[in-house]
């Protein structure tokens, strides 16, 4: 049975099941940071976490990973301690660095740590693990994988993307060639589709053939310039809606569309309206994955003593994917297709439509 993290909840509006927003844990030397727990009945329990490259400021996963840690610290009374990532050399020598400081539960975030967290895993059998986005290969009995189920929540963005599109034109591209990062695409190109069905239109998606899974990646989850230019791209050849997934590299196209006039965004991970309140007026929605949510549960998990290795699957019907609220764009997508949102939104979840990506965890 898969945990659920809440109730569903209704389309437009997110599930804020990662309430916590709590402060960044101050940084100490080695770009580590570590912060006391009150007294309480966890207080024992040290919970860390070591981001990817994107680092805890990325406003997208690793963020959003470091808030659930964060509220979990506030709400358990336990010591947690993080480590921030500056390149994938990182990664094993830092996860080193957090069992040496025996913290007991270490949260990876993200599917570049897989190699690193399962050698740790193997070194390490009286320190669990929970990895963001990704499994270990072969599974171990102390790493709990923490995957979405993106591809269902982007199926109905990708509807959104045709039903508002006025050039009929859209487009998505990745900032590299990842199961966590293909899966949004996956879905999105099927939701286009779906309404291209439904209507009889032919919005033409940009950046992404989901039978041959080729398509468009800048290379890395860091460099802004790079989703500018293959955002910039995509508008020349006709896009007005465009979905980047791609962490930080995301705020190149938010540079680009903003520019362009008339050209919207759809945003991943946490709400962008949000995270990037200054692009407010031409972000159409966000793929929304409770990542937060998810790092609380298994940091609750290991607090009662009850830590499993059970892959934990968000999904539209648990809460723990979600699109988001049209917030300040509401006026702009037609009734019909919120209308049209909200019963493949069911069809999901009552299992009518099932969205196939071959990423699906």
């Amino acid at each position: 049975m898969k945990k659920k993290l809440g109730s569903l909840a209704a389309v437009g509006a997110i599930a804020l099941l990662a309430a916590g927003c709590g402060e960044a844990p101050t940084t100490g030397s080695g770009g580590e940071s570590a912060s006391g727990g009150a007294s309480g009945s966890a207080s024992d329990l040290k919970a860390c976490m070591v981001s990817d490259a994107g680092g805890f400021e990325d406003q997208s996963f690793n963020q959003a990973g470091l808030e659930g840690l964060e509220q979990a610290k506030s709400e358990l009374g336990i010591e947690t301690t993080t480590t921030e990532s500056s390149s994938n050399a990182d990664y094993a020598p830092n996860i080193a660095s957090l069992v040496q400081q025996n913290c007991n539960l270490i949260v990876s975030v993200g599917f570049l740590l897989a190699d690193a967290t399962g050698q740790a895993a193997d070194a390490n059998k009286d320190t669990q693990f929970a990895i963001v986005d990704s499994t270990v290969d072969p599974a171990r009995d102390n790493v709990k994988p923490l995957l979405f189920d993106t591809a269902q929540a982007a199926y109905l963005a990708g509807y959104v993307a045709a039903g508002t599109s006025k050039t009929g034109t859209v487009a998505t591209y990745g900032g590299i060639q990842l199961p966590s990062v293909t899966i949004f695409m996956d879905g999105f190109v099927d939701g286009v589709a779906k309404y291209n069905e439904e209507t009889g239109k032919s919005v033409k998606v940009l950046g992404w053939d989901k039978a041959a899974q080729t398509g468009s990646f800048t290379g890395d989850f860091e460099d802004a310039s790079k989703g500018q230019n293959t955002t910039q791209n995509f508008i020349d050849q006709g896009a007005d809606v465009i979905l980047p997934v791609a962490g930080p590299v995301g705020s190149g196209t938010l540079a680009a569309a903003k520019a362009a006039g008339d050209v919207k965004v759809i945003w991943v991970d946490s709400d962008g309206y949000n995270t990037q309140p200054d692009y407010r007026d031409i972000i159409l929605t966000t793929v929304v994955k409770e990542i937060g949510a998810a790092v609380k549960d298994a940091v609750q998990t290991e607090a009662d003593g009850q830590f499993s290795s059970e892959p934990y699957v968000g999904t539209l019907e648990n809460g723990g994917v979600s699109l988001a609220p049209y917030h300040d764009l509401d006026a702009e997508v037609p009734q019909e297709v919120k209308d049209g949102v909200e019963a493949l939104q069911q069809q999901i979840v009552d299992g009518t439509i099932t969205v196939e990506s071959p990423s699906t965890p």
